[in-house]
């Protein structure tokens, strides 16, 4: 019995191997490009509109408001990023529940490939937004003897973030096919039907996770420019935020 997606394999040429967690995550891939594609080719600013751009324009504007609640700035640059893990971690999760899907989250080398994903995504938004100097001296505050630790504490988060998406996927797989052996029609509905919601709720953490950590690194910069823009202006410096004009 295959406990996860990786160890299904479809087909092998010698260390070459495809199993499902790629097979899914191409699945997955070309049901998001494809439904991306179907409802943003009749997208219209007319009072009525579809139901397709209607369920696209409400899952933006909840994206929009959470990143900008936790990072306190724009999030517009923020959205494709954060926006696309949401929509995969939560996709894969709802698929779980159809026959022979194999949810790729279920797959430590996926959740682990996301969480390497925040873990550049982090330093790059980061550098943009202060530079590399002033990024780079975070990991020597309070003093330069912080430095190792720093760096062990990015290194413990982004393989918290990865355990933790894993683990929730498949306790609740390995959860549903024990209670499938011993009361195959009762106890299975239930569990699928929590599974949906904990599958949200992690692809929602995990979101949610990433955007915190790269406010972090972004932050950091507006905040610390707050006083300087007071002493030299003689009143507190615009952030973007105020002074971007938002679509």
């Amino acid at each position: 019995m295959a406990i996860g997606p990786d160890e299904l394999i479809y087909w092998q040429w010698g260390v070459v191997k495809l199993n499902a967690t790629i097979v899914f995550t191409w699945v997955i891939m070309v049901i998001m490009a494809g439904g991306a594609w179907l409802i943003t080719r009749k997208v219209t600013d007319a009072p009525t509109i579809g139901r397709g751009q209607n369920m696209l324009e409400a899952i933006v504007v909840l994206v929009r408001d959470q990143i900008r609640e936790v990072s306190k700035q724009p999030p517009d640059r923020f959205l494709p990023f954060v926006g696309t893990l949401f929509l995969f971690i939560a996709m894969s999760n709802l698929l779980n529940i159809v026959p022979g899907f194999q949810a790729p989250t279920g797959s430590l080398s996926t959740t682990t490939a996301l969480a390497l994903c925040v873990f550049v995504a982090v330093p790059i938004y980061g550098i943009s937004q202060q530079g590399w100097r002033a990024y780079l001296r975070q990991y020597l505050q309070p003093s330069v003897f912080m430095l190792p630790f720093n760096i062990i504490g990015e290194l413990s988060r982004t393989l918290a973030l990865a355990v933790r998406l894993f683990g929730n996927v498949m306790s609740g797989t390995m959860i549903v096919g024990v209670l499938i052996s011993i009361a195959p029609l009762f106890f299975p509905v239930i569990m699928t039907a929590f599974g949906l919601l904990t599958g949200m709720i992690q692809a929602y953490i995990f979101a949610i996770l990433a955007m915190v950590y790269i406010a972090s690194a972004t932050r950091a910069h507006s905040d610390s420019a707050e006083a300087p823009g007071e002493t030299h202006a003689g009143a507190p410096a615009t952030t973007g935020l105020h002074s971007s004009k938002e679509s």
